[in-house]
């Protein structure tokens, strides 16, 4: 039997909570870039401040990527949760809230016959 090893990235939800860590993380080293630059803006050091500004720079990019890039899994977690339920579920639902609780609840459609739906489109 072969032996499978687990990844930080097995799924989708562990992706995206890396991302949401990597996504805090660069936010608190813009803060500490941001600190250091204040401190720097009045040194005899112009390239320091100059290499200080373009980090910030790049971490705005980097931070701007990874929330698109979150929100991107997001869809997904959310387009596979749509995908799974539609496979276990037969019939059309709707989930009214019961209690605070979602309620599957079985709803009938009618569909006009095709030659009524013809005859509304040329109206």
């Amino acid at each position: 039997m072969a032996h499978v090893i687990e990844t930080p990235f097995d799924n989708i939800e562990d992706a995206h909570d890396f991302l949401t860590l990597l996504g805090q993380t660069i936010y608190e080293t813009k803060l500490d870039i941001e600190g250091d630059l204040q401190r720097e803006s009045t040194s005899n050091f112009p390239r320091r401040v100059e290499a200080l500004k373009l980090t910030l720079y790049t971490l705005t990019k980097l931070e701007f990527h990874m929330q698109r890039s979150g929100r991107v899994l997001n869809d997904l977690r959310s387009l596979r949760r749509l995908l799974f339920e539609e496979r276990t579920v037969t019939a059309l639902t709707a989930r009214p809230l019961v209690n605070g609780k979602a309620k599957a609840e079985t709803l009938m459609t009618r569909v006009a016959p095709r030659s009524h739906r013809a005859s509304l489109t040329q109206a």
